[in-house]
């Protein structure tokens, strides 16, 4: 093993100001900034932290879900979240299909799950976690 003192994930956004707002006031997020770097620092409600760093006009959206909120409830997290403006994703493939609400109610595939995106286009999900 090599030595290390933390571990944290990152990814890109074309706007720090708009991700400081969406991550901040709509998810209600900790939010603070790196030294004015256009680096942001997501501090998350277990303990942990998440990098965004500005990348302007070279930003690439994720193809892939980078940060999973887990909820007791889907549907009022729903809810919650499209008063706010967010809007969710709609899938219907072989694995995954959402319903007009924009989640997938899970079954033998997973957990319910509704997928939305950052004002970068960074794909974030509700899903719920049963006890």
């Amino acid at each position: 093993m090599f030595p290390y003192t933390k571990v944290f994930s990152s990814f890109s956004v074309n706007d720090i100001a708009k991700a400081k707002e969406f991550y901040g006031k709509i998810l209600g997020l900790e939010v603070s900034e790196v030294n004015k770097m256009d680096i942001l620092k997501l501090h998350l409600p277990t303990g942990g932290e998440v990098m965004v760093y500005a990348k302007g006009e070279g930003h690439s959206p994720a193809t892939f879900t980078v940060l999973n909120f887990a909820v007791e409830n889907v549907d009022a997290a729903v809810d919650a979240l499209t008063k706010r403006g967010v809007q969710f994703l709609q899938y219907d493939t072989q694995w995954t299909r959402t319903d007009e609400k924009g989640i997938s109610r899970g079954g033998e595939y997973g957990p319910s799950i509704a997928w939305f995106t950052d004002p970068a286009g960074n794909i974030l999900s509700v899903l719920e976690e049963k006890a």
